[in-house]
This record gives structure tokens, sequence and C-alpha cells, in this order.
């Protein structure tokens, strides 16, 4: 699965242009993927999100918009969930501010659903909802009050991109959050590093570097939210090499 003489970091260096978008389909978006293998990555995500905090950058935006919604119970989705994690780590944190909000996630791969439920979760009065959805051929069934997404926009080609962000922007009676990566030389050699370090998934080892080639920059980003029609959007740069888009509802 990933290469065995010393042509490997040639090859990274080949699949990555700051300049321009390489998309290269990654193992973990293969159908025939095994299980174990799929589970382990999975596992792998579930480090990697919390050594990067990536439910905790979704966080600030919630909150402001509960403070300003405080008499009511606020209902938020996770599309493209993965394992979630960030889901869990919301609902988490919600219990333990106990804001009034209720979390449900969707993926496409009934092995990342399946894998979602069967992890425990402490200090939640009852499970997440988490069901199966492929939000690039179907809308989203329903409307919530918050619609994040993670680690997902990067996997796609512009037209879906349009694609996701309007059905999101759809199903969002309030507000949509989108936590990616950027791709910048430091990104690309900080997944291919972190792969390596914090996992032996070999699918997550050959995903990682080619996910941050996949990228975004923050100008591209802009490109995309404005033909969406998102004005009055935020967009920032955070750790690690990564940007956060928020949109309030008009």
């Amino acid at each position: 699965m990933t290469p065995r003489d010393g042509s490997e970091t040639t090859g990274l260096r080949a699949v990555f242009d700051p300049t321009a978008r390489h998309v290269i389909p990654e193992v973990m978006d293969q159908p025939g993927l095994d299980v174990a293998l799929h589970r382990q990555a999975l596992g792998a995500l579930r480090r990697v999100n919390w050594l990067s905090r990536t439910a905790d950058s979704l966080w600030e935006p919630i909150v402001e918009l509960a403070s300003q919604h405080s008499e009511a119970d606020l209902t938020l989705v996770d599309v493209a969930c993965g394992g979630g994690d960030v889901a869990c780590r919301l609902a988490q944190r919600a219990q333990t501010a106990r804001l009034r909000l209720n979390v449900s996630a969707c993926d496409v791969s009934p092995a990342a659903i399946d894998f979602a439920r069967r992890q425990p979760v402490r200090d939640l009065p009852k499970p997440l909802e988490f069901f199966q959805h492929d939000v690039l051929s179907t809308p989203l069934p329903g409307t919530w009050d918050v619609v994040t997404c993670t680690l997902f926009l990067h996997h796609l080609n512009e037209a879906e991109a349009v694609t996701l962000l309007t059905r999101m922007a759809a199903a969002a009676r309030r507000l949509v959050i989108i936590n990616d990566l950027r791709r910048t030389r430091v990104g690309f050699w900080m997944a291919h590093a972190a792969a390596r370090l914090l996992t032996r998934s070999p699918v997550v080892r050959v995903d990682a570097p080619l996910s941050v080639a996949a990228a975004l920059t923050l100008a591209e980003v802009r490109q995309l939210a404005d033909r969406c029609g998102w004005n009055g959007y935020s967009l920032r740069k955070i750790w690690p090499e990564r940007f956060l888009l928020s949109w309030r509802k008009p």
C-alpha cells in the first residue's frame, strides 16, 4: 500500500503542488477497503482529531449561537462524520456546559456508521443518532440549527464541493461550520510525519499527505463560498494548518 523503496519521499513531492490542487483518490474512499483496515484508520483519525482539537474549533461559533437562542434546544448534524468522534466530542462539551444541543451525524459509509455506533461515549444521557446518508447524491433529510463538516471538503472536486455547501446551507436553519485542511508545504510535511508518529495504519499513512495535496487554499475557499452566495461568512486559519469557515444563515 506504500512504496517499499527510497522513492517514497520523491513520490510525495510529486503529488504536492502548493499552487494547484492535486486530487488523487484516497484509500479510505475505496468501496472495497477491508473492514479491519477501515476501522484501524478510523481509530487513527480519532487520535488526529483529538490532537488537532477539531471539535474545539467548532465549539466557539456554536456557543455564540446558543447564547442568542438560550430559550430553545438547538439541533446539530455532523455531515460525513467518519468514526463519529467529532460529533461525540461536541455532545460531551454541550453536556458539560449544560448547553441544550441535540447532536446527530451521518456518513455515506456503513462501516463508518457501524464503527461510530460501537464507540463508548461517556457522560451522555442517551446515545447519539448516527445514520447513513450520501450528501452528494441526496439532500439531507430534514433541517438542523447547525450543520457541520470536518475533513471532507478536500476529498471533493469543485462541482461536488458546491453540492456539499449548497446542501449544508439548505439543511441549516441558522449556522454552517466547516473545518478542513489548507494546502501548505508545512501542512503537507506535518501530515506525512504525524501519520507515521501517531498510527500504524497503512491507510492513514498513504492518505494523510494526499489529503493535504488535495486541500484548498484560503483564496480557493473564498471563491467557493462566494460562488455559493454565502454573504457575510467568516474564514480564518486555525491550528494545525487548517481553516474554519462559518456562515450564519440570513
